[in-house]
């Protein structure tokens, strides 16, 4: 049985229409109607289906309902998910991002980018019976993404098509009207068909603190970097820039120092280094400085130290540091 974040209960409910009662609906998943919204809360996949099945049947203009929602999100409600998508540098980025980070929002909902000829589908894989609830579910999120593609871009997203694996709950011109393109119905995905022009436009919110951050934890490290004594200190800065779009490789790495991966590798090794080595103290330390100097929750450290999941940093900064990530911090 998976879940999904109850921030999406409290954005149902925001968009259902006025005088339709959800209270009961929201106290039946075991949540306060009145909040306060966690995103790391979780609720059971099916019964947040049924929820969103019930409150749709219940709401005169249920046809809008999870195009009103997936229009509704804002991309600083997402955590560490909304960071990673807006400060990537463009769409492409953002999409390859979520592929990774989706999971902090569901154990049942991922993204995946399949390239095609003058794009990509941006594709929406997810477990479930296909049930009337798990639609409504799959529109709103691919409404969703719709809503934060144009937020982050400097362009007005729109994509070539949309594809929905199920019927049409209503006229298909609802749908087109909402997303502004073709919209198709029984297809083989959930997905947007975006063009490789869409996805090569620069983002507009990449979030200036981390870039200032970032810009006095490399200055403070500058200083050392003329000899090769300090390429040790020339991979750790090279990893935590890259750290926010995963784990680089010895390969991805040397070509930023304009060696080959084998020349680094035997440099490395002549000093007693290894490259994996100095990925986990790169992680170490920058996690360490994003706890003493930032107020970012967890989840977003978790994100900028190169995680997909804030229980795979927390064991690691235990194994580090022999404390919780909570524990230092306080301390």
């Amino acid at each position: 049985m998976g879940e999904i974040t109850s921030l999406y209960v409290y954005k149902v409910v925001s968009q259902a229409s006025p005088g339709v009662p959800t209270r009961d609906l929201v106290e039946a998943l075991g949540l306060d109607p009145d909040g306060p919204i966690d995103p790391a809360r979780m609720v059971s996949s099916p019964d947040y289906y049924r929820f969103f099945a019930d409150l749709e049947a219940r709401d005169p203009d249920g046809l809008h309902l999870p195009l009103r929602i997936g229009a509704s999100m804002r991309i600083d409600e997402y955590g560490a998910f909304g960071l990673a998508w807006k400060s990537a540098p463009d769409l492409r980025a953002s999409f390859n991002r979520a592929e990774r980070y989706a999971r902090v929002l569901s154990s049942v909902e991922v993204y995946a980018v399949e390239p095609v000829e003058g794009g990509a589908y941006y594709t929406l894989v997810k477990a479930g019976d296909g049930s009337r609830g798990m639609q409504l579910s799959n529109e709103a999120s691919i409404s969703a993404v719709h809503e934060i593609s144009d937020q982050v871009s400097t362009s007005k997203f729109t994509p070539d098509a949309v594809f929905f694996k199920h019927a049409p709950r209503g006229p298909v011109a609802a749908y087109e009207a909402h997303f502004g393109c073709p919209v198709n119905f029984e297809a083989e995905r959930d997905a947007l068909l975006v063009s490789e022009a869409m996805m090569a436009t620069p983002n507009k919110l990449g979030d200036e603190t981390i870039v200032r951050f970032f810009d006095r934890h490399l200055e403070e490290e500058l200083a050392g970097l003329a000899d090769d004594s300090a390429l040790d200190k020339q991979v750790r800065l090279a990893v935590a820039r890259s750290l926010s779009d995963g784990i680089p490789t010895v390969s991805d790495i040397a070509a930023e120092l304009a060696v080959s991966a084998r020349t680094l590798q035997r440099r490395l090794s002549d000093q007693g280094h290894t490259f994996q080595g100095l990925v986990d103290t790169a992680r170490r330390e920058l996690a360490q400085q994003l706890l003493r100097d930032t107020d970012y929750s967890l989840a977003e450290i978790a994100f900028l130290t190169g995680f997909s999941e804030q229980s795979g940093f927390t064991r690691a900064f235990k194994r580090w540091s022999g404390q919780t990530p909570r524990s230092y911090r306080i301390g």
